[in-house]
């Protein structure tokens, strides 16, 4: 068994809903920060869902406003990441956020 810390980042730019992270088949992540930041001095939202193996779609931030050249931190406690589900993010506007995703991916092989 295996534990890795890892970030994911993604630069939204376009608003398509933007598959972040995703848990391997034979890993479990717990999700410690997500960060979201605005460069581009007007502000923004972002929905931020987890989707699991049986592709149910579940709403962790819906129209979260992120503060013009500001960052915000989504999480106050640890999120946990089952076996092949996906965190994913939509920004609003395109060209305004960016994320960073930080994690610890326990592998159980």
């Amino acid at each position: 068994m295996a534990n890795i810390y890892r970030n994911a980042k993604v630069d939204f730019t376009n608003t398509d809903n933007t598959t972040v992270y995703t848990s391997p088949s034979n890993s479990r992540a717990i999700v410690k920060s997500i960060l979201v930041s605005d460069d581009s001095g007007s502000g923004d939202s972002i929905n931020v869902t987890l989707t699991d193996a049986s592709a149910a779609v579940f709403s962790l931030f819906k129209t979260k406003t992120i503060g013009s050249n500001a960052t915000t931190e989504l999480i106050t406690q640890p999120i946990i990441l089952q076996e092949s589900e996906i965190l994913k993010a939509q920004a609003t506007t395109a060209g305004r956020l960016h994320m960073v995703v930080s994690l610890l991916e326990i592998n159980r092989d």
